[in-house]
């Protein structure tokens, strides 16, 4: 009896044991589970968070190349109306007739508005690259470069405006037949023409600057520091 009553005992710890066993073996299961699918749900949370800002990063980088663009096109379209109104003058100063000067003044007054339309995008392009700055970690250094040409494209179209308002200033005065005026407004016209190409060249050289950089280059960021 005794022997039957330690063999029954042996199965039912055996059985305890077994089941002890197996419960820990669920619970760790089901503890791993749990921390798979926190880390799943985490790196899901990762990943979206990672699409969302290369997602604003582009939205914001081509707005801003978009607008910089049309502000370079516009700029164009301004010097177009420029070098005309600079024809007609000489053609004025040539032979002064109502007709040549009242093209020069037209013609300025069309450069004035082109320039102003052209500055006034190279201002709203700013934003863009910057607000894209906020969105990567890799890429500031040309975002910089895109706010840097911006500002040259600003500098270079202010100082066109000017000369172009000089310019229409000049004939009036000379259809005026003010030559005094004309003197000094036409020094005025040169001392802008000859900042408007120092400006120039930072802003040749701004978009070198841009068109030398390598998007996907791992050590570019290195090679160009700000």
């Amino acid at each position: 009896m005794a022997r039957l009553f330690d063999k029954n005992m042996f199965i039912m710890m055996v059985a305890v044991m077994l089941g002890i066993v197996i419960i820990t073996y669920f619970m760790a299961d089901l503890v791993n589970q749990s921390k798979m699918d926190t880390l799943t749900e985490e790196h899901v949370i990762e990943i979206e968070d990672i699409n969302r800002r290369n997602e604003n990063f582009t939205d914001y980088f081509l707005q801003g190349s978009v607008t910089i663009d049309s502000a370079r096109e516009i700029r164009e379209v301004g010097n177009y109306y420029f070098d005309f109104a600079l024809f007609w003058y000489n053609s004025a100063i040539v032979n002064i007739s109502n007709t040549s000067i009242n093209k020069c003044i037209e013609n300025c007054d069309n450069a004035m508005n082109e320039y102003a339309n052209s500055n006034k995008k190279f201002e709203l392009s700013k934003p863009f690259f910057e607000d894209a700055k906020t969105y990567t970690d890799r890429y500031e250094t040309i975002l910089g470069y895109y706010v840097g040409f911006a500002k040259a494209g600003q500098n270079i179209t202010d100082l066109r405006y000017n000369a172009s308002n000089y310019l229409k200033k000049v004939a009036e005065n000379l259809s005026l037949g003010q030559m005094d005026n004309v003197s000094m407004l036409m020094d005025l016209f040169n001392e802008t023409t000859g900042l408007y190409d120092e400006a120039f060249e930072d802003y040749e050289s701004r978009k070198d600057q841009i068109d030398g950089y390598w998007f996907f280059s791992e050590d570019r960021e290195a090679e160009y520091p700000e």
